[in-house]
């Protein structure tokens, strides 16, 4: 792990981006280690990996769901997680409303969009998403609470295509919030950059970073 790295990469972050510190495969340890520098957020993208770390470290740590997350594991994270980055489809939304209910939370959530020129990539297209949010069912999930959006760039070196896929989710989170969320403050993060785009992402707008590697080092 790079400490030095880790507070150069802090400087690097205006005042209105949080980090996430994207822990998945790393030990107990090192995380621990983070933690103790100041670093609050961590984010993983395997249940059984999440909910074990949840159990072994400090419960200040807030923790973030960033990866595709299947609806029958929803109810191992429901009672701790402090935000889900990538909901993908209504059906799971509906699954997190259902286990924030049994546990007597709101679950913050982001819409995960697909921008990236990838198939591998999930997420909703603008249409699809707008025909979860006009379904009479959705204004009556009460235990959820969509605070915006997140989208992953094409693993590319081509700068001007990263640009112009990080432009496309703020204008979608832009429609989105006169649309839909005008009304609603909680709803003003873009979940955007990586460990090699995260810097194009702040310039475009991003209000969430996810950076692994270059804290803990390459899987």
């Amino acid at each position: 792990m790079n400490i030095e790295r880790y507070f150069s990469i802090l400087e690097t972050l205006p005042k209105n981006v949080r980090l996430v510190a994207v822990s998945k495969g790393k030990s107990i340890e090192d995380i621990n280690a983070l933690y103790e520098q100041g670093q609050q957020i961590f984010g993983e993208n395997r249940v059984q990996e999440i909910t074990k770390k949840y159990e072994l470290l400090p419960k200040e740590i807030k923790w973030h769901f960033v990866g595709h997350l299947q609806s029958n594991k929803v109810k191992y994270i429901a009672p701790f997680i402090d935000l889900i980055h990538a909901v993908d489809s209504f059906s799971l939304l509906k699954e997190i409303n259902k286990q924030a209910l049994k546990n007597n939370r709101i679950i913050p959530c982001l819409l995960q969009f697909h921008i990236a020129q990838e198939d591998t990539k999930y997420g909703f297209d603008y249409k699809s998403c707008e025909t979860m949010l006009q379904n009479p069912s959705f204004k009556t999930f009460k235990n959820i609470e969509i605070q915006g959006v997140m989208g992953m760039g094409t693993f590319t070196e081509n700068t001007v295509q990263t640009h112009q896929e990080f432009q496309t989710l703020v204008s979608i989170f832009k429609k989105l919030k006169s649309t839909y969320f005008a009304d609603d403050a909680s709803f003003k993060e873009i979940s955007m950059g990586m460990t090699d785009d995260y810097l194009i992402a702040i310039e475009e707008g991003s209000t969430i970073v996810r950076i692994g590697s270059a804290i803990f080092g390459s899987r």
